[in-house]
């Protein structure tokens, strides 16, 4: 960050005590959303004018899951659906299970440059925090002289691992597994990432990297404080770590609201939970943006089964397929599973109320695509995790877990998809699902020494976000070091 100091005038003074107005400006996913508007929630809750600029149908969203505060506003932009093709009220990355609907969410994107362009030039803030999928903002910024954070929702950890790819690449002829180069552990890859997402990923944080500083929805102790001193020494940028998000959500109702409407009542799933034991609950869930095939789903089931474990599994709604009947919606099941697992098991088609599902005590195990909302989620709860990566960084996200904190397995999947849904090439095995489901239930030694961990972490991340924890005590000082950027605004853009 430029600037050492300034002469301390009176009129500094008064500065100091005015409340900084900052624009939020999440991007159109749940996964970036979510966290983004909670974020935005904290600073508002520190006495500061907040707005999030959006679109229409995700304004609802927003507004829903956050409790009314008067510093806290959203700004709605028009949302081209139909200059793009795309049906009214789909106007985010999580409406869309093809790749047609995938381009034009992402075209109609690009087209908010415009409105929000000129409603930020004609009400200019203090502060722009943006998500780094939207690069533009950066001219922005500097047209209008004010600084800017970047948001992107990965841990720490993730970037120091594409900044260790970076610099050190897979050469071209070797084979898996491939050591990541200069990382403080020992961290191995089973598959390298896409092309095509390495280079979209690097050429966004390349202007991410320009930023005044990066906010990280994770809390420090679980990136590792020898992750942040990688990542401050090889980009010679400064990350805020503000997070859990997640937890910023205190009161049951709250975390039911979060993100979109529950299709199975909040109530329903808790009072079913509440009659299980502690700890004996398998929670399966792959996220707002990873669909996968039937045949996929069967060994999903068959695994499950076989484990005789006790779980709820959350499968997403096939756009376009919401009014089949559900003998039809369920065709991929075992003949006759619904029935056998009536006591044992709950299959929520749809959205869940996932942070109240992993808070609870029942849960012992969360089977998960490694998504960092979903990851954060279950470390702050305290639950183990299945890891089971499907795309974008996710597969950074599963080392944390598995090789670096020790606080989950791994189920084995090594295709790296370029997005979240469609057909795939491999099928991860019933026996490997299992295997990986029972290395966690089977109460062993190995079992309670991750759960040991898990519920370590669980605690250091609500110490956090608590008066004079690590995230609590950035986020002061972040506001001190964004008015002191406000009082010495830069003479040259």
């Amino acid at each position: 960050m430029e600037g050492h100091g300034h002469p301390h005038h009176d009129n500094v003074q008064v500065n100091e005590d005015q409340p900084l107005k900052i624009y939020f400006i999440p991007y159109l996913a749940a996964g970036h959303m979510t966290p983004h508007s909670d974020i935005a929630r904290l600073f508002a809750s520190r006495g500061h004018h907040v707005t999030i600029i959006t679109t229409p149908a995700n304004s609802q969203i927003i507004l829903n899951s956050i409790p009314h505060h008067p510093n806290f506003t959203v700004h709605t932009v028009h949302f081209p659906a139909q200059e793009v093709g795309l049906p009214d009220g789909f106007e985010s990355l999580s409406a869309v299970t093809d790749m047609v609907g995938l381009g034009k969410v992402y075209q109609a994107t690009t087209m908010l440059r415009d409105p929000i362009e000129k409603f930020v030039e004609n009400h200019p803030p203090d502060i722009i925090v943006a998500d780094f999928m939207f690069p533009w903002v950066e001219d922005l910024a500097n047209k209008l002289r004010i600084p800017r954070l970047a948001f992107n929702g990965f841990c720490l950890f993730a970037l120091c691992a594409i900044e260790s790819l970076k610099a050190h690449p897979i050469p071209p002829d070797s084979s898996p597994p491939f050591l990541l180069q200069g990382l403080p552990h020992p961290v191995t890859l089973k598959t390298a990432p896409p092309t095509h997402i390495k280079e979209i990923l690097e050429a966004v944080i390349a202007v991410e990297l320009r930023s005044n500083g990066l906010i990280v929805n994770n809390f420090a102790e679980l990136d590792g404080e020898e992750y942040i001193q990688y990542y401050e020494r090889t980009t010679g940028h400064k990350a805020w770590h503000l997070g859990p998000a997640c937890l910023l959500h205190r009161t049951a109702e709250e975390k039911a609201q979060r993100g979109q409407k529950s299709v199975l009542s909040a109530h329903k799933c808790m009072s079913w939970l509440d009659s299980k034991k502690e700890s004996s609950v398998v929670y399966i869930c792959f996220g707002s943006l990873c669909c996968f095939p039937d045949n996929q789903l069967y060994e999903i089931a068959c695994a499950v089964e076989a484990t005789g474990c006790e779980f709820v599994w959350v499968v997403p709604e096939k756009k376009g397929k919401e009014n089949e009947e559900e003998e039809e919606k369920l065709k991929w099941l075992p003949k006759g599973f619904e029935e056998r697992n009536l006591e044992k098991g709950m299959i929520i088609r749809g959205w869940a109320p996932q942070v109240l599902i992993l808070e609870h005590p029942a849960v012992g195990a969360f089977v998960t695509h490694c998504g960092w909302n979903s990851t954060v989620e279950a470390v702050s709860a305290g639950v183990p995790l299945i890891t089971w990566p499907v795309h974008g960084e996710q597969f950074y996200n599963e080392k944390l877990v598995s090789d670096v904190r020790g606080i989950g397995v791994e189920v084995g999947a090594d295709e790296w998809g370029v997005i979240g849904f469609g057909e795939r090439e491999k099928l991860v095995g019933r026996e490997d699902i299992e295997r990986a489901v029972r290395r966690l239930m089977d109460g062993g030694d190995e079992a309670r020494e991750i759960r040991r961990r898990a519920q370590e972490f669980g605690e250091k991340a609500r110490a956090a976000v608590q008066e004079g924890g690590s995230s609590f005590n950035n986020l002061t000082a972040l506001i001190h070091e964004l008015k002191r950027l406000r009082c010495c605004k830069p003479t040259t853009a």
